[in-house]
């Protein structure tokens, strides 16, 4: 395994950042982070050698591979939205938020292994899909597109996570997959019951957090692995109000992949909120009113993180 050599300003090798998932709050979670952590002398936009992205942590990559500097990643987020021409402003429609999660607790509840919950949840995906409608996927779709800063896959390595709505397994797409990039963004941010799956050639895929929050474990063989997560890791079912709700089964959660890592070889870093960012991102992470806070949070934790992941 190729080593890492750091110093102040020069560039960072064989990183592999996992950018989690988190809803609106943990996107702009991330975003701070990774401008925080430029702001210090860490530029993972240009040092990273891969990017992986899971659920609203796959739009994050795909602005951290965009060419975009962080400040500016960062300033877009603290901006107001803008509206694109010919956009609707209604979302599209989905289950209320109190059926999902239940539904999803019962799922995590019945599930006898990680395959098992992967497999149900895709199935109460495509249950979904007949309540949301046709229209939901063209302007789930159109609405992923509007956020992205470019329509085509980068140039350096990036992987996104989604799960095949019909066998439950993981697919991570990179530009060598034959899937537009924003159909791979829409796919890892599918949500069962809360946006339709997303149908590429035929296949359906749900969210890739239904897998894992962070997906970790795809980083393998790269020396240095720096791990965000909104959700920070945690085993178990999220909190009522959190965006995925799912329970973690053993090997599925964050502490498991990077241990396996670690065995591996790899230096392993986990930034995870701090108590001004939670203060920040709040109980519904789902809330586009938690972005700008989160941000300014994350801005701030990241430069206080800079020293610590400092891979050396």
């Amino acid at each position: 395994m190729k080593k890492a050599n750091v110093l102040s300003g020069q560039t960072v090798h064989n990183v592999a950042p996992v950018l989690g998932g988190g809803g609106a709050a943990g996107n702009a979670w991330l975003i701070g982070i990774i401008a925080g952590l430029a702001e210090a002398g860490l530029d993972l936009t240009q040092a990273a050698d891969l990017v992986v992205g899971t659920s609203s942590g796959a739009t994050a990559a795909a602005h951290v591979r965009s060419g975009i500097p962080p400040a500016e990643l960062l300033a877009s987020v603290l901006s107001p939205p803008v509206q694109p021409v010919g956009q609707s402003r209604e979302a599209p429609p989905s289950l209320p938020m109190a059926t999902v999660f239940e539904r999803m607790r019962a799922i995590g509840a019945a599930a006898t292994s990680a395959a098992d919950l992967q497999r149900a949840m895709g199935a109460f995906g495509m249950e979904s899909d007949s309540i949301l409608g046709p229209a939901a996927v063209e302007q789930r779709r159109a609405m992923v597109a509007a956020r992205l800063p470019r329509p085509e896959w980068p140039d350096r390595p990036m992987i996104l996570v989604a799960v095949d709505a019909h066998t439950g397994e993981l697919v991570a797409f990179d530009r060598d997959s034959g899937v537009d990039l924003v159909d791979a963004v829409t796919a890892s941010t599918a949500l069962p019951g809360v946006t339709p799956t997303h149908n590429i050639n035929g296949t359906h895929y749900i969210n890739g957090g239904v897998r894992s929050a962070e997906n970790a474990d795809l980083a393998s063989g790269y020396a240095n692995v720096l791990v965000l997560s909104p959700f920070g890791g945690r085993r178990g079912t999220l909190p009522p109000g959190q965006f995925e709700g799912l329970r973690r089964l053993p090997g599925a959660d964050l502490e498991s992949q990077v241990e396996g890592l670690r065995k591996q070889g790899s230096r392993v870093e986990v930034i995870t909120p701090d108590a001004d960012s939670l203060a920040a991102m709040g109980t519904n992470q789902m809330d586009p009113a938690t972005r700008i806070p989160a941000a300014r949070a994350g801005f701030a934790q990241g430069k206080r993180e800079a020293a610590r992941v400092a891979f050396l």
